[in-house]
């Protein structure tokens, strides 16, 4: 029996829509909207790193953000645990925070100058309930060893640390209340690429040790590889394709993963990669082009691409795809 037989979804997306309104003229009336997510849906499972990968600006950090209801999404359902987060009460979604946390991209903006790092850390721990002072320092200090600090660090500011550290403080604030969700948006897309393996070995370590369930959301191919068991593709605010890691890596289906497979360096420099180049700039979500949205660079496109949508369909066990090819 697989494991998603055995327990039930932590997270269930289904039919996200984030359209964000344009307006124009004297009075400033709605002349369009830019459909920065459309029609999305998935599912998480309990300890799972599921990974959602694409060029910028294809709608990944904005999924992350509707879930955590940081934006409020124009159409759709989103379940957690098996309550609904679009109709819950405030009050009711300001005690789910606890269990779902956001590490952000930029550790340079994210953190508070004017705090101190002990500041950053137990203001979670105060605003969800821990009145003690004294539990508070205590579980800051737990928190700095677990992600390679000391207390050493906790009377300093945020710029008096490197880049990789204070993402390390980052992800100490977002376990500060033990979640059951975490949602990395690009996590270390600002490091370099000797910090970015701590960091994915940090996060890594700590999935298994206090059984954490991430949505990892990036641009870079290999890197979601790494940390992934699941990954979803999204083009233009629709997730194209979703497998397993292992399939997507070696069995692309939809033309536009199999360009940016074909993108992504290899350390090998004995092994040739044909690569894909597509034609084109990626279309304005504001007006998506009709049918297939990537049948305008698509090397493979035909006539239907351009008139119908194709169904988001499962092709194998664990493996979807939204393309005519198929």
């Amino acid at each position: 029996m697989n494991r998603e037989n055995m327990q039930k979804p932590l997270l269930e997306v289904k039919g996200l829509k984030k359209h964000f309104d344009i307006k124009g003229g004297v009075l400033g009336r709605k002349i369009g909207a830019v459909k920065a997510v459309d029609e999305v849906s998935f599912h998480v499972m309990p300890g799972e790193t599921f990974g959602i990968v694409g060029e910028s600006g294809c709608g990944k950090s904005t999924t992350g953000k509707c879930i955590l209801q940081l934006m409020k999404p124009t159409a759709g359902k989103i379940r957690f645990e098996g309550k609904e987060l679009t109709t819950i009460p405030p009050e009711e979604m300001r005690k789910l925070r606890r269990d779902m946390q956001i590490i952000f991209q930029d550790p340079y903006a994210s953190l508070n100058p004017r705090h101190k790092v002990e500041k950053i850390i137990t203001e979670p721990l105060l605003v969800h309930g821990m009145a003690s002072a004294k539990e508070r320092k205590a579980r800051m200090k737990e928190l700095l060893e677990i992600v390679g600090l000391s207390m050493y660090h906790a009377s300093r500011y945020p710029h008096q640390f490197s880049g990789g550290q204070r993402q390390r403080i980052g992800i100490a604030r977002a376990l500060a209340n033990n979640p059951k969700l975490i949602i990395c948006d690009e996590p270390v897309s600002a490091l370099d690429v000797s910090v970015q393996a701590q960091i994915l070995n940090l996060l890594e370590d700590l999935r298994e040790t206090f059984h954490l369930t991430y949505i990892f959301i990036a641009h870079d191919l290999s890197v979601v590889k790494h940390i992934s068991h699941r990954v979803a593709v999204m083009y233009l605010g629709r997730i194209v394709e979703l497998a397993e890691k292992d399939k997507l890596y070696s069995n692309p289906k939809h033309p536009y993963t199999e360009a940016l497979l074909s993108a992504a360096p290899v350390p090998d420099p004995d092994v040739a990669r044909e690569r894909i180049i597509l034609k084109g700039d990626v279309p304005s979500p504001s007006s998506p082009p009709l049918g297939c949205a990537f049948h305008t660079r698509c090397p493979k496109a035909m006539e239907i691409c351009k008139i119908e949508r194709p169904e988001f369909r499962k092709m194998e066990e664990g493996h979807f795809v939204a393309c005519h090819l198929y």
